[in-house]
């Protein structure tokens, strides 16, 4: 019996990129549900938006000028809506609270159900416009989606979420990514960063799952 195949998959939340890439990872694990496991992670990409905003984006029109990248950006992808109002009337300045809810999601319930309400927020955030970055919002989306806001409370409140969270920083780190989304492929030898075609990602999966590498290559 062929072993699954592990792909570490590192997003942030408010990354227009990941947002595009959902269709590309809807579509992966419908081709190969039963020989691939997403185990997701998120990276600190707009953890501090003010100041990414102010640094990269001070001599390009700020907040407007980000804005009109992201609709550039999207609009060569008709499944990847963008409401008008992200980033030029709607600033969240964290990504790190709605990683933070996710991960109480995720030991409240189980990774699926934080999974389904990370697309929840991100929905929420590039089609709807809502501001995830605001903990009512976020626990406004919680409470919609039928889960138990004093459950997921605790884990936020006793330190297991954030500690949870620091866990998929910490590890994005020891795996060199450098942004949002990352598939990690092969234990780490491969990286696959940015937007990257589904074709290309699926060429790269099914090449490992027709030879697996147990030990780094000799060539």
């Amino acid at each position: 019996m062929n072993k699954t195949l592990v792909i570490d998959y590192y997003t942030d939340i408010l990354c227009v990129w990941a947002w595009i890439a959902q269709k590309r990872v809807d579509e992966l694990n419908k081709k190969l549900a039963n020989s691939i496991e997403l185990q997701c992670y998120y990276v600190d990409v707009f953890g501090d938006v003010p100041t990414k905003i102010n640094t990269q984006w001070q001599s390009k029109g700020g907040f407007i000028g980000f804005s009109e990248h992201i609709q550039q950006s999207v609009s060569a992808f008709e499944y990847a809506h963008v409401n008008p109002k992200v980033w030029t009337q709607v600033r969240p300045t964290t990504s790190a609270n709605a990683h933070l809810m996710l991960k109480a999601i995720e030991i409240t319930y189980d990774k699926k159900k934080s999974i389904d309400m990370a697309l929840t927020f991100r929905s929420a955030f590039f089609v709807d416009g809502l501001d995830i970055g605001n903990l009512d919002v976020l626990y406004d989306l919680a409470n919609a989606n039928g889960l138990d806001l004093n459950a997921i409370d605790t884990s936020i409140r006793d330190g297991s979420a954030i500690a949870c969270l620091m866990g998929d920083y910490q590890k994005s780190k020891q795996q060199n990514i450098n942004g949002s989304p990352s598939f990690v492929l092969d234990g780490g030898r491969q990286i696959l960063y940015g937007d990257v075609g589904f074709r290309v990602i699926l060429a790269n999966v099914e090449e490992l799952l027709k030879h697996p590498t147990d030990e780094a290559s000799w060539c």
